[in-house]
Formats: structure tokens, sequence, C-alpha cells
């Protein structure tokens, strides 16, 4: 059996180690950039308890390796930028463990160190098809040091290659994009704070939010937000270091020493941020006909919100990796039922969490009140969706998909 992968990130690696453990199955995991691409790679990144309780049930020793070049993240605060608290809640209210926070670029170095040879670098993908001979399965084409190479009759290929996957688009078409009118900044600095950042917290000046957290080995992660028109680009004059500074000063009262040294922070490094619109795009795992399954982004693009769309993609690929083991060593070779299985457990699982973080955008939105929208956070049923989201990581455990599936 042939299994390809297309990107080394967050699920795509997870899939290479562990389906490279089963025995006669031949698994090829393609990588665009360089083996050591990743050093400068992203920003700061929050893991959700949930991807750290999916990947130990799977996978303890890569979860123990991540946890050592994490911090461990253990509380959600919400304030003003005056510094009056809105939220203060420990995760051990409504999780089974601490997740965690680590660099971008510290992720993906762990993750291709444990993926291990089965990862190739510096492929240059060409084409991706159908196969002729048999349109269930795959075809592609890559360059790689000038050598041109090709694979057919893929009996799997697992598109892991991003919110904007080439795959996706060339099997299954252009994924439907809604954007949901929010600017968001992206900014990894030093920690000059003197303590003063540290644990997961928020900040709000009106709809506008900052989100802010200390990374190993010495870095403040910050993240900034406001409103924009759904349908326009983020103007230009919105991102310079005055509008910056006055959309998280607070007018009635001075900033606590957190938002001014954020606030200070921010524009001093308003030229090295990252922009983006938050957005999503439509559901996806597998492809019609054809023997493809999306994981991570290329399944669900999402808001970042509630810090999901890491922490999803580990767990698309710890539900995964856990069934197609089952599946095999079981004996089954239906890749085609593989595919309807993993829907099955991850479709309505992830249809909550993209819903459930669009709803929690509430508080960002024009003419929003964060006062009233974080008290609604304090409340018994905000909290009980938390729970299901932290806990309810549902792993393919004594046979619960093909109950599900043959329920439907």
């Amino acid at each position: 059996m042939r299994i390809v992968i297309v990107g080394a990130g967050v699920a795509g690696c997870v899939m290479a180690r562990r389906l490279a453990r089963l025995g006669d199955v031949e698994v090829v995991c393609l990588e665009r950039v360089s083996r050591d691409d990743h050093s400068e790679a992203g920003t700061g990144l929050n893991v959700g308890p949930n991807a750290v309780k999916a990947l130990n049930a799977i996978d303890p020793e890569l979860a123990a390796r991540i946890t050592e070049a994490s911090y461990i993240w253990r509380n959600w605060r919400i304030s003003l930028t005056d510094g009056t608290v809105l939220f203060d809640l420990p995760l051990a209210n409504v999780a089974d463990g601490p997740g965690w926070r680590i660099r971008w670029s510290e992720l993906y170095r762990v993750l291709r160190e444990a993926a291990g040879d089965c990862v190739s670098y510096g492929c240059e993908i060409t084409e991706i098809s159908r196969d002729a001979g048999d349109p269930t399965k795959t075809s592609i084409s890559w360059g790689r040091d000038g050598n041109a190479h090709r694979l057919d009759g893929i009996d799997l290929l697992i598109a892991a290659d991003g919110r904007y996957s080439r795959i996706r688009r060339a099997i299954s078409g252009e994924p439907a994009v809604r954007q949901t009118g929010v600017a968001i900044f992206r900014l990894l600095v030093p920690d000059t704070s003197n303590g003063l950042i540290d644990d997961y917290e928020q900040w709000f000046n009106g709809p506008n939010r900052l989100l802010s957290f200390r990374v190993p080995p010495g870095h403040i992660y910050i993240a900034g937000t406001f409103p924009i028109a759904p349908d326009e680009l983020i103007a230009e004059c919105s991102k310079t270091p005055d509008a910056l500074r006055a959309a998280y000063t607070p007018r009635s009262a001075p900033p606590s020493a957190q938002a001014r040294w954020l606030i200070d922070t921010i524009g001093a490094n308003a030229t090295e941020t990252h922009w983006a619109r938050m957005q999503e795009h439509e559901l996806l795992y597998r492809a019609a006909g054809c023997n493809v399954l999306y994981l991570g982004d290329a399944a669900h693009g999402m808001v970042p919100t509630l810090g999901q769309g890491a922490t999803q993609a580990l767990e698309d690929a710890a539900n995964a990796a856990m069934l197609i083991t089952q599946r095999y060593r079981s004996g089954s070779r239906n890749v085609e039922s593989w595919l309807a299985d993993v829907e099955t457990l991850r479709k309505d699982r992830m249809r909550f969490v993209m819903e459930f973080s669009l709803d929690a955008t509430d508080t960002m939105l024009e003419g929003a009140d964060p006062v009233k929208g974080t008290a609604h956070k304090n409340e018994v049923s905000f909290q009980n969706r938390l729970k299901a989201l932290y806990r309810d990581v549902g792993l393919p455990l004594d046979g619960n998909v093909e109950l599900r599936r043959h329920a439907q």
C-alpha cells in the first residue's frame, strides 16, 4: 500500500510518524521547504488541552517532546486595557490537563525531528491528479534538487498542506471563504516585560483586543485584532504606530502596566508585524470518489479566536492516525471505508469547534461590548462548551466509529 502525505506541518508530521510504523506500507511525506527552513518560522502558538490529550493517547513520547519545548498553559484571563479583570479561569476547571505555549518554529523542529526520514524536503509539487488507470487513486509529480519525480497509483493521499491547500483546489475545487470582519496582526518579540507577561491573557479596549503570552526560550507572543468591514482589505493607515496606539489605549483611565508595555512594544515593532483577515472556509474531510483525506487547515480553515487551528490539526491527526492504524491492523485495506470513518469521527466535532470559535468572536466585532460579552463567558453554558471543547477529543476507541456511522 502506498500513502503520500503532502505537508510536513502539524498534522503531516504526526501522520507520517505514526503510519510509517505500519508493516508493508510505503509512506512518503513531501515538504516544500528545506529541512531547516522552520528555524525562524511563524510567531507564537497556544495549543489547547484537547490536542495535548489526543496526542498523549496515540504518541506519548512525541507529546513529551513537545512539552519539553513548551511552557505550560494553565490559566486564561481577560481584562480591559485599564486593568479591570473580567474573566479569570484556571484551565483545570474545564480541561483534563494543561495546554502548551510554544513558538511555531520550535513545534516544527520537534515534529520534524520526530518524523525523521519519513519526510522529503525541498519538494516542489508540479502536478496533482486522479490516477489515469484508477480514478479512486491519485498521481503526483514534484521536483527536487533539479530532478523530476512522480508517483502513480497512490492508495491514500493525505492533504496536510494548509489553509491554501493546493491538493484541495486540484481535487475538490476552491473552498468557499467567509470573512468575519476582523483584522488580526501577530508579533513575536524578546521578553523585556520584566514579568508583566506570562500565561495566556487578553485585554480589550472596546472591541479592539490584545492577546499575549510568554514562550520559550525568552520571547513574548502578541496578537491584536480590531473590526473592519467584512468585504474590505485592512487599511494601511490602520497599521501605523499611532493608529495602533490609539486602538488600544483606554480613554477614561490610564492603561495598566501590562497594556502599556504591549502598546509600546506594538508601536515600536509595527513594521515587523504579520497581518491577516479572520476568515473560515467550508469544512471538508474527504474528496468525492477519490481516496484523498484533508486534515488540519486544508480541511477546515477557521477563525483563531479560541486558539484551535494547530490544536485541531493535532486532534485530526491523532484521530485519523489511530483509526487508520486500527483498520489496517485488523486486516481492512478498504481506504474508502477508512475515510468514511474519519469523516464520521470528525465532522460533527469540527462543526462544533468552528461554530464555537466563531461565536466567541462576538466581542471583537464592530459595536461589540466586551464587558457584556465577557460576562457571558463566566456563565455555566459557556464553560460547559469549553469542557466539551477541551475534553471530548473523540478518539476511535472500542469501535465507537462503527456504531456512530451505522446510526446515521
